[in-house]
């Protein structure tokens, strides 16, 4: 364990079987109103039960009668999901000015949709009061005392969003904090101090939080969104405070900019204050969860993620790699294994011995301790970045740099006579295109043709139809991901070009690059990196 963890003014040894602390997810509700975002019933299915498996407490699956998904929603998720650790929450609204919670249509709505747990939204701020829902401040107040005391009659546990609550604060102290009361008074379990806008920094929202609690009484939460980029610290300062319930997203999805991060939150609390919020295990299935929610949303992961991201725990300079060697602990705050995610070292132009020998050892490749061979790997890698290479983001191609290095001679399954693309412009405005590809393998010259969807595809495809009678391996490979950049020099068709490609064979997938002033001859060493690698790591011997 590192000093920095488990040292934060609220560290506790709190049980994971206890109501003392809540982890509250929003991502369905709060987080689907990312710009981008659209899902469906199956999608929020599906988020719910990552959700579980993680271990929050509760899910606010989306607002019943408010619109039909969010009702099927709570209909199938009753019948489908069998929730090991999490409640269902149904989120809506105070019932309307001048009528009674017990004939409100939409406080029925949330009854009916059988969730055990009720979040009601509630105006905080006097000015929303007055111009939003266009009634008195003392109508406010007693909108939330009916809601709040009907839904505990009818069995149901509450807690209460004061929206806008930090800015209402800032107009009118007293009145915010008397909905609050209204809230507890009324059998509201928990209430919520919502940063809505998301304009509060966290000196300010210890301060508020702080004065709230001693002033009421009531059991507080948090629910802040990151325009200041503060949410994740925001709330952290509430907890600081004595807040004992915080309200997050996973990956931090959210209106605007987003909402408070689940993830690094739930880190901190575990990690860097001791306090247990999550079921024994769950906290190394974090990047699995984060990673899987960003599948089903069809937003790529955040690489640079604190925690979860692939470069939260990734080392560059040789600097680095020369503290790491020695102790990882020195350049990592935690070790990376605790919430599922891993170290990775990259190979740069700034790359030292240290991150050579690193590499190696990731890669599985033995250096033997030799330092002449490091110094040419190094010497190498520069040379190759240089000409515009990057092995950053191609470790497949890195690897096969490196075992070239190590044996003497690069590994071929195949040797290249020629090959060539054509692209064809018809009359009818469409394209055909064709690539030829003479190879030699296993004492054999085979020339090849075939058609593809581009000149990179066809050149795939002409491979493929001269190898795998040779290697059937081949067969399960598939390119995934295909990248461009012109580089800097040259403008124009005249530009250094970078081609890289991810490959998959099904079960685990690699990246290759290649350079050229040609794109298509960039994309060809790519591609021949791309099968030779994975003929690597299928257990096929080398031909030649």
């Amino acid at each position: 364990m590192t000093t920095t963890e488990a040292t934060g003014p609220a560290a506790h040894d709190t049980a994971d079987d206890t109501d003392s602390f809540h982890v509250f997810d929003t991502t369905l509700r709060d987080g689907a109103q990312r710009e981008g975002i659209n899902l469906t019933v199956a999608d929020k299915l599906a988020i719910a039960r990552h959700l579980d498996d993680f271990g929050v407490g509760f899910i606010e699956g989306g607002w019943p009668g408010a619109n039909p998904r969010d009702t099927e929603f709570f209909a199938r998720a009753r019948a489908e999901i069998d929730f090991k650790h999490a409640k269902l929450v149904a989120f809506g609204a105070t019932r309307r000015a001048g009528g009674s919670a017990a004939e409100d249509p939409q406080v029925r709505a949330l009854l009916e949709s059988g969730a055990p747990v009720i979040t009601l939204v509630a105006k905080s701020h006097d000015r929303h009061v007055e111009l939003a829902l266009r009634t008195t401040l003392e109508e406010n107040l007693e909108m939330v005392r009916d809601t709040v005391s009907h839904l505990v009659a009818q069995g149901r546990r509450v807690f209460v969003d004061c929206e806008h609550f930090f800015d209402g604060y800032r107009a009118n102290a007293e009145y915010a904090k008397s909905v609050v009361r209204a809230a507890h008074e009324a059998g509201a379990d928990v209430v919520i101090l919502c940063d809505t806008n998301g304009g509060m920094l966290p000196a300010q929202v210890t301060a508020v939080v702080a004065t709230v609690l001693a002033d009421t009484g009531a059991r507080l939460g948090i629910h802040a969104q990151d325009d200041t980029g503060c949410a994740v610290a925001n709330t952290l300062a509430a907890v600081d405070a004595g807040a004992t319930h915080v309200q997050c997203t996973a990956n931090g999805y959210g209106e605007r900019v987003g909402n408070a991060n689940l993830f690094p939150v739930v880190a901190a609390l575990e990690i860097k204050y001791g306090r247990r919020v999550l079921p024994e295990g769950a906290l190394a299935e974090m990047t699995r969860i984060s990673h899987a929610i960003a599948e089903v949303v069809n937003l790529t992961p955040s690489t640079h993620q604190p925690y979860v991201g692939v470069s939260a725990f990734a080392h560059k300079a040789g600097l680095h790699a020369s503290a790491i060697k020695v102790d990882p602990d020195l350049y990592q705050h935690i070790d990376p294994e605790r919430v599922g995610n891993t170290m990775r070292m990259l190979v740069s132009d700034m790359a030292g011995r240290a991150s050579i020998e690193l590499k190696g050892k990731e890669l599985g490749v033995d250096l033997g301790g030799d330092r002449a061979l490091v110094s040419r790997v190094v010497e190498r890698v520069k040379e190759r970045e240089l000409s515009g290479y990057t092995y950053e983001a191609a470790d497949a191609s890195f690897e096969l740099l490196l075992r070239a290095e190590v044996e003497g001679r690069a590994r071929k399954y195949f040797r290249t006579e020629s090959w060539r693309a054509i692209v064809e412009d018809r009359p009818d405005g469409t394209h055909a295109n064709e690539a030829t590809v003479k190879l030699w393998a296993k004492g054999e010259r085979i020339v090849a043709t075939a058609e593809g969807n581009g000149p990179v595809n066809a050149l795939d495809r002409a491979l493929r139809v001269a190898l795998e009678r040779f290697y059937p391996q081949l067969a399960k490979f598939e390119l995934v991901d295909y990248k461009v950049r012109i580089l800097e020099g040259k403008h124009g068709t005249e530009s250094t070009t970078r081609v890289l490609i991810a490959t998959t064979d099904g079960s685990r997938e690699w990246s290759t690059v290649g350079v050229a002033q040609n794109v298509i001859a960039a994309s060809w060493q790519a591609l021949e990196d791309a099968f030779t690698y994975g003929l690597l790591h299928a257990g096929v011997e080398p031909a030649e």
